[in-house]
């Protein structure tokens, strides 16, 4: 892998290619993917400080942006252009390391479009979930889970235990127990984020502080 540092590689898109940023780190432990989630970059806080903490733990990270966050745009595009970003963002990993062993992670939208890809045949070793978005806050009818049971390769769903995005809870651990192979980590009280009400901490921390889970999910896999 490439040491330390951001550059970037090329997504293949309807309209052209074009190109979306990178930040990598380097470690000896295999490559951890990480996406953000439909409201941020690569550069939140959140993600800055779990890729920090993954790296202190020996593992490579590459954070990567979506294409419509390098054009300025607030909201995703099309699903099909995140899929084919998460398809180039493998790649280019492999294309650096064809050994390593890749964990693919994600917020919340970031997660979702991982498993998506995956079940449409991309080639990783794991799936990581933080903050799954089963279903829009209130609309629990809407649930965004049918291609789950496809996906072979094992999933760690990260949930906090109050996020609007998988009441009820019932709801969800159904889901869970569709999928093939999956387990869930539970944050008691967090939020769709992990905030936990009553307890205000920077969202680097927050994000460094979930890190031993998906390094002991590693271990297991």
């Amino acid at each position: 892998m490439l040491a330390s540092g951001r550059s970037s590689f090329e997504v293949a898109l309807p309209a052209g290619p074009a190109q979306v940023s990178v930040e990598r780190t380097q470690g000896e432990h295999g490559t951890i993917l990480i996406a953000h989630g439909a409201g941020a970059g690569m550069d939140h806080p959140f993600l800055a400080g779990l890729s920090a903490a993954l790296t202190a733990a020996g593992f490579s990270t590459a954070r990567f942006n979506f294409p419509y966050v390098e054009q300025g745009r607030r909201m995703p595009g099309p699903a099909a252009h995140a899929i084919a970003t998460w398809r180039a963002a493998v790649a280019a990993e492999r294309e650096l390391d064809p050994t390593a062993r890749i964990i693919a992670a994600g917020k919340s939208y970031g997660g979702r479009m991982a498993s998506m890809a995956v079940a449409e045949g991309l080639d990783v070793d794991a799936l990581v979930y933080l903050g799954y978005p089963l279903h829009p806050p209130g609309a629990p009818e809407k649930l965004r889970a049918e291609h789950l049971p496809a996906i072979a390769v094992p999933q760690l769903f990260v949930e906090g235990s109050n996020d609007p995005f998988i009441q009820p809870l019932t709801q969800f651990e159904e889901v869970v127990e569709t999928c093939r192979d999956a387990r869930v980590a539970w944050i008691d009280g967090g939020g769709h984020s992990f905030e936990v009400k009553g307890r205000k901490r920077p969202a680097s921390d927050i994000g460094a502080g979930l890190a031993p889970l998906l390094v002991d999910f590693a271990a297991r896999i």
